[in-house]
């Protein structure tokens, strides 16, 4: 006959069981939270319109298969890098109020649990793109997250030029695309690549200004102080849109695509100069707030009429 003890560390363990599930499932949020999905979702889009655009051979048509190896490897290397992103600047994330409450800033995922769970994404990513889809893609991949993580994060607290440097393997995911599907590099690629590169200038300006107090409290130096700063913003917002309207227009110029996606890509074009001129030249949050919108939808927009008319 068992005795009370024993009946009572029996009836304890589904309770302990139960309670550590809970855990778990509780912290899943957060988890999911680190890898970045709103940064994801831009990544996945631009990736895809790689592969898409890429000119294939052969009588298979489009490879679903293919595609979605190369969309869910390069989602797990943008998570794991994001992720790991967040675990090297965890103590300046908490000293932000727009990162205060990031998982592992706020505490409620252990830094080294965070540290291996982006490792674990990271070489998952990289393994899978090398095995499944090829060993191109799988070293873009790998540039992306090394040159993200130790030239681009730490040149943050270092010089507002971090924005040029952050931009090279931002722009990568489309190239990963295209590597997927065609296993090199063509000139068509790196139109691509110009795009998103261009494209993240206004973007990021606009999330510098309406956070400038907040980096400024946490060291960041993405933006430069005193009189150059207004040259600077209006350089990396309203030049740099203005030179996106003949880049998008690039693929009409070369014959990949038609009328229908050049005069869209002209009117998109010419909304974003719009409200990069607006910001650049008024630099209030407000007018930054309509620029970040606006690039949010000039992105993905501009790749899926390109998509739509391309092929």
């Amino acid at each position: 006959m068992a005795t009370e003890p024993t009946i009572a560390l029996l009836n304890a363990a589904p309770v302990a069981q139960r309670s550590r599930a809970g855990r778990l499932f509780a912290t899943m949020p957060d988890y999911w939270a680190l890898t970045k999905p709103e940064v994801n979702f831009l990544i996945l889009i631009t990736t895809f319109a790689g592969f898409y655009l890429a000119p294939t051979t052969g009588l298979g048509g489009f490879r679903i298969l293919l595609a979605l190896h190369t969309l869910l490897a390069t989602l797990l290397v943008a998570g794991g890098t994001g992720t790991l992103n967040q675990f090297l600047e965890r103590s300046f994330d908490a000293q932000m109020r727009r990162t205060a409450r990031r998982p592992i800033a706020s505490g409620r995922i252990e830094a080294s649990h965070a540290f291996w769970f982006g490792v674990s994404l990271s070489v998952a990513g990289i393994a899978y793109l090398a095995l499944a889809v090829n060993v191109l893609a799988s070293l873009l991949a790998v540039v992306t997250l090394l040159s993200y993580l130790f030239l681009y994060t730490p040149l943050k607290r270092k010089t507002s030029l971090c924005t040029l440097v952050g931009a090279f393997p931002g722009a990568v995911p489309p190239l990963i695309g295209w590597a997927a599907a065609r296993g090199t590099l063509d000139p068509e690629a790196w139109v691509l690549y110009a795009m998103v590169f261009f494209w993240q200038f206004p973007h990021f300006m606009a999330i510098a200004w309406m956070y400038r107090e907040d980096y400024a409290r946490a060291g960041y130096l993405v933006l430069p102080a005193g009189e150059i700063r207004d040259r600077y913003v209006v350089w990396q917002s309203f030049v740099v849109s203005l030179a996106l309207i003949p880049l998008g227009l690039f693929p009409t110029i070369t014959g990949e695509s038609g009328l229908v996606y050049s005069v869209g890509a002209l009117i998109l074009g010419s909304i974003f100069l719009y409200y990069s001129a607006l910001f650049a030249f008024r630099r209030s949050n407000v007018a930054a707030r309509q620029l970040l919108a606006a690039s949010i939808i000039y992105l993905p927009a501009v790749f899926i009429l390109l998509m739509l008319s391309g092929k």
